[in-house]
């Protein structure tokens, strides 16, 4: 089965506080609003989820938008031009996939933060019904000084669109800001088991689970603007523009 989710990008973030002296009297501090609202878009020059290519190894356009709460609950949209013409699913799924997501992060200890959620997969242009599913997703992301490492796990129970199989996803990142520069280098390890794996896709079944990783580099520039380029690959038989490793260079905006 064909699909996806939502690419992760790696930025870097830099903050600094200072104190002054003040009145008794004075608060100058603003309450942190009740609810904020965030975005993205992106151009990548090959989509790539776990490894396979959602857009025939072509670039694609991406976007998001979110809406998050101080109390840690979330909701939100992402979106990207996808194409399967090349291996005969491009009427089953359509040119775009988008993802309609919510849930709840937050600290639970110093320096470790949990996020849980439901997502949801629609390809407005496909066979709607046959080709969306849902998928929940977990993940604990601790900081270690410079670093962040963060362990994540999937789970998508049987449905139509995969089969009527379930699909397991355990993945690693690994990301590492260097000090005094705009520079993160990431690095990616993930093992899935079902059939949104490459070898189940590439066997027709014979092998149900398969591994996949990158590693990489992004700059933040211009405090919002995001250049990336990274290593892509997966274990199973390579079809171009599918399975076959390849570099992904990516430029996005925040807002």
């Amino acid at each position: 089965m064909l699909t996806s989710i939502r690419s992760l990008l790696a930025a870097t973030a830099l903050a600094g506080t200072f104190a002054v002296a003040a009145p008794a009297f004075a608060d100058d501090t603003a309450p942190p609003p009740a609810i904020t609202v965030t975005g993205s878009v992106a151009l990548v020059t090959d989509y790539r989820f776990r490894g396979i290519s959602q857009s025939a190894g072509d670039p694609a356009i991406q976007g998001s938008i979110n809406i998050n709460s101080k109390t840690g609950l979330y909701v939100g949209a992402w979106s990207s031009s996808i194409d399967f013409n090349n291996v005969g699913a491009g009427a089953f799924y359509g040119s775009q996939e988008l993802d309609l997501y919510g849930g709840w992060t937050g600290e639970i200890s110093p320096g470790l933060t949990a996020d849980v959620g439901l997502l949801y997969y629609a390809y407005p242009g496909g066979h709607v019904g046959k080709a969306e599913f849902f998928e929940p997703y977990a993940s604990l992301t601790k900081a270690i000084g410079p670093a962040k490492l963060k362990v994540g796990v999937t789970y998508a129970w049987s449905q139509d669109a995969i089969l009527n199989d379930d699909n397991l996803y355990l993945y690693s990142n690994l990301d590492i800001a260097i000090p005094s520069t705009p520079l993160t280098i990431s690095g990616h390890i993930g093992y899935q088991d079902g059939p949104l794996s490459a070898n189940y896709l590439m066997t027709a079944g014979a092998k149900s689970h398969s591994f996949d990783y990158s590693i990489g580099a992004s700059a933040t520039v211009l405090g919002k603007v995001t250049l990336g380029v990274a290593y892509v690959g997966v274990q199973g038989p390579a079809l171009d523009g599918f399975t076959d490793d390849t570099v992904v260079g990516t430029l996005s905006v925040s807002f």
